[in-house]
């Protein structure tokens, strides 16, 4: 049984893996709330230094002895039941929490918005805490990314608002039970735990029938799998936008540039007001446009939550612009689906102008390799160039016969180049100005972009 948050103060929690970027945030959260926090991570970063000088213990190892004297033990799905800590805590018989069951007591006193979908779910929620922002109040916040504005991807307000993404990976969600949910898309992903399209659809059905009967759940009426979705909610409120005429809230005269866009909202037949955005892509309208319907539906000012969708600029490695030399601009992107590699490379084509887009690409595990490798083929042929790195195995063991070479067989500007420095030196050595590279996937190819800028300036000194 879950503790109450009352039950955790004075009391020690200690996170395995401290240092991710969803696992941070709630340690983050956790300290503020007084509770006494320790940690392990497999090895320093400016996450794990912020959380000490905040008050945390953390480890660079994982080893049994961590969790000694820890009265509750919280672990996220990237870690293994044979991880030292793990077993240890079962065998000393100290509570052991999921992460999302932890965000689910720390949220439990708060009004919770939860922001699902297979893509999207970091800048929604991310352009949802600035807008309420912008309205005045201070929500809570606890996001897989960082909110660019902020440099921060988690905070306790002091607001009775709590914006949680709710992350599908491992079906864990169904433990937040929120007031209101956004669900921006539902297509199959996360192949490793969802063998069939259906276990998908059957996971946001379990999450959204834990949604507040006086909540509602906002969802895009422009994607199958959300309609589909929404068909069988009977428990809350329906809220829906996109472009389809037959949305609660529909956008149009949808403008998309280089790196920003717009378009007009109406709501329920009525124009509210125009979106305009600093980040790029129609997919950013739509997740702008759940942002806004989800705050009208609370009951805040179309104005305000405008206001703040205008100011904001994005979150960490979602078309992040690392820097430009000699006007060759190098963008980070952590897409690592199919879908999300189509819509990012069509807004790099549109950011990149005149110039041609090349790309370094990581596939992320194995198994999405092995189910969507034509698909990612087809995606990647939108850009000029590809160089496709090995797969990155995350908590993946190898699947004999599975490998990059499996995508670049099927395209005619793809090279396999398994070797990190070898595809810096020849991303470097072919751009041009006017040029966009993109260093793209969910792995450790954020690593790149540094030392890409890196070998632009000593090419172009």
């Amino acid at each position: 049984m879950k503790p109450t948050l009352a039950a955790l103060l004075g009391h020690r929690v200690h996170f395995i893996g401290i240092g991710g970027a969803g696992m941070s945030g709630l340690a983050r959260i956790a300290l503020s709330h007084g509770i006494t926090v320790s940690g392990s991570d497999s090895k320093e970063s400016s996450v794990v230094i912020a959380l000490r000088a905040l008050g945390a213990e953390i480890h660079i190892e994982h080893s049994a002895k961590n969790v000694e004297g820890a009265d509750y033990v919280v672990y996220s799905s990237a870690i293994s039941s044979h991880n030292p800590e793990f077993e240890q805590a079962m065998a000393l018989d100290i509570p052991i929490l999921t992460r999302a069951a932890a965000l689910s007591v720390l949220m439990s006193e708060s009004k919770s918005i939860a922001v699902a979908g297979t893509h999207g779910k970091t800048t929604t929620s991310s352009m949802l805490a600035v807008a309420l922002q912008a309205c005045g109040v201070d929500p809570s916040f606890a996001i897989g990314g960082t909110i660019t504005a902020s440099g921060s991807n988690a905070h306790r307000g002091t607001g009775e608002i709590f914006v949680a993404e709710a992350d599908e990976s491992d079906g864990s969600f169904i433990e937040y039970h929120p007031y209101a949910a956004i669900v921006t898309n539902v297509e199959h992903d996360h192949v490793d735990f969802f063998a069939t399209p259906q276990e998908v659809t059957s996971a946001f059905e379990a999450f959204a029938a834990t949604i507040s009967p006086n909540g509602f759940l906002t969802y895009c009426r422009d994607d199958e799998g959300a309609c589909a979705l929404a068909n069988v909610v009977s428990n809350c409120e329906l809220a829906s936008y996109g472009i389809n005429p037959e949305s609660d809230l529909v956008l149009d005269n949808v403008v998309l540039e280089a790196m920003g866009s717009n378009a007009r909202a109406i709501w329920h037949g009525k124009v509210v007001g125009t979106i305009e955005l600093q980040v790029p892509g129609h997919h950013n309208l739509l997740n702008a446009a759940a942002v806004l319907l989800t705050g009208l539906t609370l009951g805040f000012s179309a104005t305000d939550l405008l206001t703040g969708l205008s100011t904001f600029r994005g979150t960490g490695r979602r078309f992040e612009v690392k820097g430009t030399v000699h006007g060759i601009r190098v963008v980070d992107d952590y897409g690592h689906h199919p879908t999300e590699i189509e819509v990012t490379l069509k807004a790099a084509r549109r950011f990149a102008g005149e110039g041609r887009l090349l790309v370094i690409f990581q596939p992320h595990r194995y198994s999405r390799t092995q189910a969507f490798f034509k698909e990612f083929a087809a995606s990647l042929s939108l850009s000029d160039q590809v160089l496709v790195l090995e797969i990155y195995a995350a908590s993946e063991k190898e699947i004999p016969g599975v490998s990059s070479k499996m995508i670049t067989e099927l395209m005619s500007n793809g090279r396999y180049v398994p070797n990190f420095l070898e595809a810096t030196e020849l991303i470097v050595e072919s751009a041009q100005p006017l040029d966009v590279i993109l260093t793209l996937g969910a792995g450790d190819v954020s690593s790149l972009a540094p030392i890409i800028l890196d070998g632009l300036n000593r090419r172009f000194p």
